[in-house]
């Protein structure tokens, strides 16, 4: 599966808040929010379910992995997404292990796995 998804009670917003304490806790940091039903409303259309994409980076991973294979820069920074469906908040992103078949290099594959089982422990935490 090219992505992990898990479901939560809490609300998108109080998420959004311990997603962002968890992912401080493993340096990785928000560079960026975007609210799409924010957006798609200010656009006039009708879209009501929060959704918010993040695009979250760790300084010294991006580095690495560029200074490894700079083809990796297609896939960064990581992105996770919040949002509300059926009454329930998901959270989820697409896993960097399956982002990174497209590059063909076994060392970019290992740091790959590495990132990625940190963000997947940075978004259990908060479930």
């Amino acid at each position: 599966m090219f992505h992990y998804t898990v479901e939560t009670n809490k609300s998108v917003e109080d998420a959004l808040q311990l997603l962002e304490e968890s992912l401080k806790e493993e340096k990785f940091g928000v560079l960026w929010q975007f609210d799409i039903r924010a957006k798609l409303q200010e656009k006039g259309l009708e879209f009501n379910q929060p959704y918010l994409v993040l695009e979250v980076c760790n300084p010294h991973e991006a580095q690495r992995v560029l200074s490894q294979n700079q083809m990796v820069g297609y896939f960064l920074p990581c992105k996770i997404v919040i949002y509300e469906d059926n009454g329930k908040t998901k959270i989820g992103m697409p896993k960097p292990t399956a982002l990174i078949q497209m590059v063909n290099d076994e060392t970019i594959k290992e740091l790959a796995g590495d990132i990625e089982k940190r963000l997947i422990a940075c978004i259990d935490n908060i479930i």
